[in-house]
């Protein structure tokens, strides 16, 4: 129930006392403000995760060829494996339920000009579905198709700094350069969010780079991209049947780790997700630490202030006031001071979080934020525990008798 007398007592004590009211409201304020901050940071860590580790497709395995360490079936050991395209048909009849998309790579670099304009790039020759394994992002034309890979075709998709080094303001589509000693049409431009290292890159069909190479079958790796409905669980059991038949494929000893490796995107992105994970709530922990420092501060606040308003309150009693309503105004006070510094802290932590931009983008921390629920239930413990630290020394004042507490110095 509304008590005008009440609030004007309030009001009252906390004018007589700005300098205690303002040290304990601002330690309750700094608490939550430092926790929201401190949260905030750690979801900008996660972000940066997100943003460095999820460009690509999550569901995808890269499979490289190594060399053997174990002699098996006749074969030394050291010897150099190598992929082909015949792989790539087998993998899809005998990995069907699991594959989704599938393409080899072939890396190389050389030289590439057009007009005036020259640099050293690097090259990929790829098949189609390299593009969504990627996530490339095609800005002008198109990405290679199956028409490229079935008819060897002289066609190239150029990164958006390539066409900047060598196009600058012409538009490179349907313009040829020549890379190595073999002109090629550009089809299209793309773009990545892996940032500048992928935007230099060159995409030709891989099998327009084999007839280059003396029209040989060989590919550098294997990309498999696998259903990503399957689940990380399936994934695993699916990177296990891959390496054990590449193995038996090409007659590696199975305890082999060196002839065949396979890198788990998902299993990497897991760990990398974990690892954040653990970093806020690490951040999270001091947070919490500082939010709990601000609690055991204003309990000592608060013990002190009621120990200093013993008298006064034996007064009230040797007037006639109840044990409850001497309880009831302390604790009104301390709820009413930690509500509206909790508050305040929040407010400030959230509008420090929402103006702080890419400004700590160097140190992985990207768009920092902190979700409304989160900050509004950290803000109802601090008044919760508020309220706990004034309701204990208040009730332990409450039950002095008036005599002794008028006699308290």
């Amino acid at each position: 129930m509304f008590s005008r007398d009440r609030w004007q007592e309030i009001f009252e004590t906390i004018r007589k006392n700005k300098l205690r009211t303002v040290l304990s409201g601002f330690t309750l304020a700094l608490g939550i403000f430092i926790f929201i901050v401190l949260f905030g940071f750690g979801n900008g860590l996660k972000n940066s995760f997100k943003q460095f580790f999820l460009d690509d497709a999550t569901n995808t395995l890269f499979v490289y060829p190594g060399r053997t360490s174990k002699p098996y079936r006749g074969f030394k050991a050291n010897r150099r494996i190598e992929f082909e395209n015949s792989l790539d048909v087998i993998q899809q009849k005998n990995f069907k339920f699991f594959v989704e998309d599938i393409t080899p790579r072939i890396n190389r670099s050389a030289r590439v000009r057009y007009k005036g304009e020259s640099d050293n790039y690097s090259s990929r020759a790829v098949a189609p579905a390299h593009q969504f394994i990627e996530k490339t992002i095609i800005m002008k034309g198109r990405f290679i198709n199956e028409d490229d890979v079935a008819n060897k075709t002289k066609n190239v998709v150029i990164g958006r700094l390539v066409a900047n080094d060598l196009f600058k303001n012409e538009d490179p589509i349907g313009k040829y350069l020549e890379m190595g000693t073999s002109a090629f049409k550009v089809v299209g431009v793309f773009q990545d969010q892996s940032g500048d290292r992928e935007e230099r890159l060159i995409y030709l069909p891989y099998t327009t780079r084999q007839l280059l190479e003396k029209n040989n079958d060989k590919v550098n790796s294997i990309i498999v991209s696998f259903r990503p409905e399957l689940g990380y669980a399936t994934a695993l059991v699916f990177e296990k049947q891959l390496r054990l038949f590449l193995k038996n494929k090409k007659d590696i000893d199975p305890r082999d780790n060196n002839g065949i490796r396979i890198r788990n995107v998902a299993d990497q992105i897991r760990q990398n997700q974990q690892f954040a994970s653990v970093l806020q709530i690490i951040v999270a922990f001091v947070g919490i630490g500082t939010l709990i420092a601000g609690i055991i501060g204003i309990s000592n606040i608060m013990v002190f202030v009621v120990k200093e308003r013993t008298k006064e309150l034996g007064i009230r009693k040797a007037l006639g006031a109840t044990p409850k309503s001497v309880i009831a105004m302390v604790l009104q006070e301390s709820i009413f001071i930690t509500a509206v510094s909790g508050i305040i802290g929040m407010m400030a932590g959230i509008a420090l979080l929402s103006n702080m931009g890419d400004r700590l983008e160097q140190f992985f921390i990207i768009d920092p934020y902190v979700d409304n629920l989160t900050a509004f239930i950290a803000t109802i413990l601090l008044i919760i525990f508020g309220a706990i630290a004034g309701y204990i020394p208040a009730k332990r004042a409450a039950g002095i008798k008036p005599i002794v507490a008028l006699r308290d110095e």
